[in-house]
């Protein structure tokens, strides 16, 4: 099942996307007498989508034939949630990228970083430049969306635990960054430096997940390339690591690294695309100044 937020009204409201329509979680509750969550994150916290999809794949066409849908045309595309409780990423995880930027060899356990929710932006928002910066980069990866709450979960069960996966923008302060390595929080953390899709892709949409490419793209050229096959560290193994760390909760999303980072200037377009998924896409300017 493919679950997305749209902007609709005076919210951002759940949908799922059927034949390139989408039909809103509140609409569907009308037409079945159901009570899904009519947000993704209510649909997580609540625990529903399992039964959802069960749902889709059951009953769902007598649904689209018959409720009222918005047509992608019409569709305006919202990050997944706004506030995650979680958000966290992991360095040089594809094979070349770490020969690129590495001497050695990869070290037995990821580097890792956490985002702030305030870093959240969503499709075609602006990902703003600080004037402290001079050389900014952007990332395209695969992100995972945590499904329940968990803690401890051997490698072998992460699938279990998971909601799916989004795709997932990643920007740097590369010169902040590159006056110390120490600075690998601080060069993430500025508004707007992460960008999350408005598509849910749940496991049983993706037939083969090492297969998936994941591209870089700036002003429509794919700068970097590379698929989930060529991971140091698979999905299941980093939602597995983090969990040995701190309880995951619904919602909470884990980048898995990115093929290649490339800098991006004001007028500029970042995308992260990934086999099957909506591109992510998001135009760059310099960072305005806001006195609240």
């Amino acid at each position: 099942m493919k679950l997305v937020s749209l902007k609709h009204g005076d919210g951002e409201r759940a949908a799922i996307e059927h034949e390139d329509r989408f039909f809103l979680l509140e609409e569907i509750n009308r037409a079945e007498g159901s009570a899904w969550g009519t947000t993704v994150m209510k649909i997580l916290q609540q625990g529903q989508l399992e039964e959802l999809v069960q749902w889709y794949q059951k009953h769902g066409n007598r649904t689209w034939s018959s409720s009222p849908f918005i047509p992608t045309e019409e569709a305006i595309l919202a990050p997944l949630f706004r506030h995650p409780r979680k958000i966290w990423g992991i360095g040089m995880n594809y094979v070349q990228k770490a020969i690129d930027l590495a001497s050695t060899p990869p070290e037995l356990e990821p580097v890792c970083f956490m985002k702030p929710d305030s870093s959240l932006i969503g499709p075609e928002e602006y990902i703003r430049l600080p004037a402290q910066s001079v050389n900014v980069t952007s990332e395209a990866e695969l992100g995972i969306i945590i499904g329940r709450s968990c803690k401890n979960v051997p490698e072998e069960r992460a699938r279990d635990v998971i909601a799916g996966f989004a795709a997932t923008l990643d920007m740097t302060s590369q010169d902040i960054h590159a006056r110390n390595p120490r600075f690998l929080q601080r060069s993430k953390v500025f508004d707007t430096f992460f960008s999350l899709g408005p598509q849910l892709i749940t496991p049983d949409e993706i037939s083969d997940l090492q297969s998936l490419a994941v591209e870089t793209v700036l002003n429509d050229e794919v700068i970097h390339s590379n698929t989930v096959s060529r991971m140091i560290y698979h999905p299941w193994f980093i939602v597995s690591y983090f969990s040995q760390m701190m309880t995951l909760y619904p919602g909470d999303v884990i980048m898995t690294g990115t093929p290649g980072s490339v800098r991006i200037q004001h007028g500029d377009v970042a995308e992260c695309r990934i086999s099957s998924f909506t591109t992510l896409r998001n135009p760059v300017a310099d960072a305005e100044y806001n006195h609240q």
